[in-house]
């Protein structure tokens, strides 16, 4: 008896795609060729959805590119080591002959398989204008993290939903290259999937209100206007930033160091050293003086004596203003994890077991204190100081696209590892900060790490005096506002 010939639905399955994917690969094959000219007819387009990916993604990274294409996205963001996957065998072959120093595979990126043999970790894996064809986005996201490590950040590009009809217009008339149906989805829509397959989100943006030069037009409407936030929702191009949520914390206790700078601090060493809690198992207190006239260096070192069984080094900053102070501590460093705490104890010492748990935990790479959730002591913070903070909060907020309620708060808390990174890249905003907090959290902020905020009881000072003024602080801190927008947004 001779064996019924599979129905139409079937033989697809025979080749492990659906019909819906047999349909998109052939299309892409047959527009294989013509891609380039694509590319080329729509050069901003392109030229402005790459740069934003090259803020995202620092050059010499390993990167995996799913739905590559051509590869020339991937190209573009000139990675160590830069693996592209693409369901279009002609796509790939062009990419293999466009991008010689690059690997590119064809197959199915919702296969399992192919998965599987690809070479992880990656430090970046990229799926630029890909979801929309998958058949199962949230089950494809969750098999990304076999390909993660603790670092990893997925980066999903996709453009807006309020923009597909238009989209589907300008192909239809032949201003764009066709494409086959696919399912548009909302920024909220990826994040929820994202969630659900256990990826925290990290940040999201939106970019390119005007996809075309315009003679120049575009580049000014993108760079002051798309992103602001009654016009951002309009823009063509949305961006997620995630990590793996399973491999966010640490297993083994880290080491830290708490690194206090110190100025007229005298009366403040001692009581620090007796209340800063043995908050993990190795600790190391690194205090650093910066040209006191109180006797601030020989009470440090006096106390460093008292205490023996305190792990307590003391350095002499060499320059001025604590951003000096704390770069020369962090080289000198030894511990896992990075902690300030300032001198003035204005954040309680007994505090920093809970920066340190945050990070130990997973729950945020960069942890910074917040004084403006809990109520403050009485005289801790003037009024014109607390009205300030609240309206910088929104502001860097926006601009930072994490929530930071208390940018100027002393204690910050990262690893060592990412604190490298930050000091690596230091050369895209360059030296501009006269507080010190900035450059952290700009760093931070430009490597993806993921953000969280510890609610502290600010306390009011009990030995010696601010050395904050209000007006020239105030004053520089305006300027931080239009740095950051320059660097991180009109760019």
């Amino acid at each position: 008896m001779t064996e019924a010939a599979p129905s139409p639905r079937e033989a697809p399955q025979a080749e492990g795609l659906s019909e819906r994917k047999r349909a998109i690969r052939d299309l892409f094959d047959r527009l294989a060729p013509e891609r380039p000219r694509w590319r080329a007819r729509n050069a901003f387009f392109y030229e402005e959805d790459e740069a934003y990916l090259r803020f995202l993604v620092p050059g010499g990274l390993r990167v995996l590119d799913l739905g590559c294409g051509i590869g020339d996205t991937l190209a573009a963001l000139n990675p160590s080591v830069g693996i592209g996957v693409d369901l279009s065998e002609r796509m790939v072959a062009l990419a293999r002959e466009r991008h010689p120093s690059l690997e590119f595979h064809t197959g199915d990126i919702e296969d399992p398989a192919l998965l599987d043999g690809l070479k992880g970790p990656f430090d970046v894996i990229l799926l630029s204008d890909t979801i929309g064809f998958l058949e199962d986005v949230e089950e494809a996201f969750r098999r990304l993290h076999g390909l993660c490590d603790r670092d990893t950040r997925i980066v999903v590009a996709y453009h807006s939903r309020l923009w597909g009809p238009l989209l589907n217009l300008v192909a239809a008339v032949g201003l764009k290259s066709p494409a086959p149906a696919e399912n548009y989805l909302r920024l909220d829509d990826i994040s929820c999937l994202l969630q659900l397959a256990d990826f925290e989100i990290i940040k999201r943006e939106w970019r390119q209100l005007l996809p075309k030069r315009l003679a120049g037009l575009g580049v000014v409407v993108n760079r002051f206007i798309a992103t602001l936030p009654l016009f951002r929702g309009l823009c063509l191009r949305n961006y997620v930033v995630a990590r793996s949520d399973r491999l966010a914390g640490y297993e083994a206790p880290l080491s830290a160091t708490v690194v206090v700078p110190a100025r007229n601090e005298k009366g403040n060493i001692e009581p620090l050293v007796q209340r800063l809690p043995a908050f993990c198992p190795d600790i190391e207190l690194v205090f650093v003086e910066g040209h006191s006239q109180d006797g601030t260096l020989e009470e440090m070192e006096r106390v460093a004596a008292a205490y023996p069984d305190r792990d307590i080094k003391v350095l002499v900053q060499d320059g001025r203003g604590k951003g000096d102070a704390v770069r020369k501590a962090f080289d000198a460093a030894r511990g896992d994890v990075l902690m300030i705490l300032d001198a003035d104890m204005t954040v309680p010492p007994e505090q920093m077991a809970k920066f340190y748990q945050a990070l130990q935990t997973g729950k945020g790479e960069f942890v910074n204190g917040t004084r403006l959730v809990y109520p403050m002591e009485d005289q801790a913070m003037r009024f014109l100081n607390l009205l300030a903070n609240h309206i910088f909060s929104v502001l860097f907020s926006f601009l930072l696209n994490q929530r930071f309620t208390d940018t100027l708060c002393g204690t910050k808390v990262l690893t060592r590892a990412h604190y490298r990174r930050i000091a690596d890249n230091r050369d895209y905003f360059g030296e501009f900060d006269p507080f010190g907090d900035f450059d952290l959290i700009f760093g931070a902020a430009k490597l993806n790490l993921k953000v969280v905020e510890v609610p502290i009881r600010y306390a009011s000072r009990r030995y010696g005096e601010t050395q904050i003024s209000r007006f020239r602080h105030g004053w520089l801190l305006l300027q931080m506002v239009v740095f950051a927008f320059r660097k991180l947004k009109a760019f």
